[in-house]
């Protein structure tokens, strides 16, 4: 009897308190309002056609995203973190994946099931596999290779997240205005130079880089200069190309950037050219104006650009 009465004494605590926070706090209903609503807005779908024209319904709010492309960083800046990606070693922003899904390259279908995404952004342009990945969840394919203006305004509006994405380029362009404008003024650079990115793939194949990666940043409105032959290869909407060997005397700009990479073939090739009479004849490298970067850090994605403008100073002084 008397546990009885202590249960009873406890369950009257805990009823007493419960009506004092009722009282002190709106009222039931308007709670139930509220979480309707916020349920609502998560529920709620709206129409989207991406640049290959699929027309479809993607979520107003998106929450669980799986973002399969290059640009992963552009996510991060807008402060969205995706559920899953394909794996991004080596990146600047590495240390922020702990917790996110590697999906693999090609995409694994099944490892997309399995996260249930409610948004699938894919940079993959294979019809067969858009479809695929559309009878999972709603899915947008995005051109990773587009200037980063068009991308974040695109991804802003995709994700809900339009004022983000005006801000973040706002605050990126006159932070890259400011570091032209340094560059410039401190006789680092001349106004009007020209500059060429190139890498080896295994299989001793020597690219130019176009619309992608590193590329990007330097041939800012206030950067570098394409020279002619690689401004030909951005008005074909590439994002690289690739060369022989024997090209490089009329695509090599004023200034050389090589991209290291982690395979041991690639870098053989790279030491075989760095070797060549064709190399040492250039300018840039007569004039010491070659310079190497991992090309896990030369991405052109929101997040690496903003290290970048940092990066490219310290490069460029050595």
């Amino acid at each position: 009897m008397n546990q009885m009465r202590s249960i009873s004494g406890t369950l009257g605590i805990f009823v007493l308190a419960g009506s004092l926070l009722i009282g002190c706090s709106p009222s039931a209903s308007q709670t139930t309002s509220e979480a309707n609503s916020a349920a609502s807005q998560k529920n709620q779908t709206r129409p989207y056609t991406d640049y290959l024209g699929h027309a479809g319904n993607i979520p107003v709010s998106p929450a669980q995203i799986i973002y399969s492309g290059e640009t992963f960083g552009d996510m991060l800046a807008l402060g969205v973190k995706p559920i899953g990606g394909f794996g991004y070693a080596n990146q600047i922003f590495e240390d922020q994946l702990h917790d996110v899904e590697n999906v693999g390259f090609p995409i694994n279908l099944e490892k997309v099931l399995e996260l249930q995404p409610d948004l699938i952004i894919h940079a993959n342009t294979e019809e067969k596999e858009y479809e695929q990945l559309a009878k999972i969840a709603p899915t947008v394919i995005f051109d990773t290779f587009a200037p980063l203006e068009e991308r974040m305004t695109q991804l802003g509006d995709i994700l809900g997240k339009p004022e983000a994405a005006t801000k973040w380029l706002d605050d990126y362009k006159r932070k890259s205005e400011e570091m032209w404008k340094k560059l410039k003024e401190s006789g680092i650079m001349k106004e009007g130079e020209t500059a060429s990115v190139f890498t080896y793939y295994p299989g001793d194949r020597l690219f130019v880089m176009a619309r992608t990666g590193l590329s990007q940043v330097l041939y800012d409105t206030n950067g570098f200069k394409p020279t002619a032959p690689i401004q030909e290869i951005l008005d074909a909407q590439k994002g690289f190309e690739l060369i022989s060997v024997e090209r490089l005397p009329e695509i090599a700009g004023d200034r050389i950037f090589i991209l290291n990479t982690s395979s041991e073939e690639a870098e053989k090739s790279t030491q075989e050219l760095l070797k060549s009479r064709i190399w040492r004849d250039l300018p840039a490298v007569k004039n010491g104006s070659v310079y190497f970067i991992d090309i896990e850090k030369s991405s052109s994605d929101a997040t690496t650009r903003e290290w970048l403008l940092q990066k490219i100073p310290e490069i460029l002084a050595k």
